[in-house]
């Protein structure tokens, strides 16, 4: 059998065709001027949908996102500082509770504190008045998992990787001009 084009072996295997567009968007010019390269249409919407006091986990590729919360976002292959670095200057970090929250280390084990570091220098360099994040017990950061908006999958490998962001109140527009 001669095949002339793709769409003829992956439409009766996947029930429509084939894009590349669809699946290699990296290969193409996003539409938006100011959306960095890593907040795909998914994640630019979640961000939108997102209320003030709202809370979003950015999760290490251990995390056990689908069995915690039912609203779970790819981001396969990113490490959170490239999320941090695109989320950021899209999103208003709370002013009013802790807006930036990471697991604290389990009894008897050991944090590496480059990890924090590492998303530090993203976050400050966006919001230099940024708090560092606070720590909060292993089974607390799961229940605040539990009930954020959204649970984003990362490629993170880093142990203790999972930090949460809690959205805040925009300020004044002509204020900021």
């Amino acid at each position: 059998m001669e095949i002339k084009n793709i769409h003829e072996v992956i439409k009766p295997i996947y029930g429509k065709t084939w894009s590349i567009r669809e699946n290699f968007p990296q290969l193409y010019p996003r539409m938006l001027k100011g959306i960095h390269p890593a907040i795909g249409p998914d994640l630019l919407k979640t961000l939108a949908e997102m209320g003030h006091g709202d809370e979003i986990v950015l999760a290490d590729a251990h995390f056990p996102g689908h069995s915690i919360n039912a609203r779970v976002l790819r981001a396969d292959g990113l490490a959170v500082p490239t999320l941090l670095a695109g989320i950021l200057p899209l999103f208003e970090l709370d002013a009013y509770a802790s807006p930036l929250l990471m697991m604290a280390a389990v009894p008897g084990d050991t944090l590496d504190p480059a990890v924090e570091e590492k998303y530090l220098v993203v976050i400050r360099a966006v919001c230099p008045d940024a708090p560092v994040p606070e720590r909060i017990d292993r089974f607390a950061f799961y229940d605040r998992a539990r009930n954020a908006y959204a649970v984003v999958m990362t490629g993170e490998t880093a142990k203790y990787g999972n930090i949460i962001l809690k959205k805040g109140v925009t300020g004044d527009r002509k204020a900021e001009n």
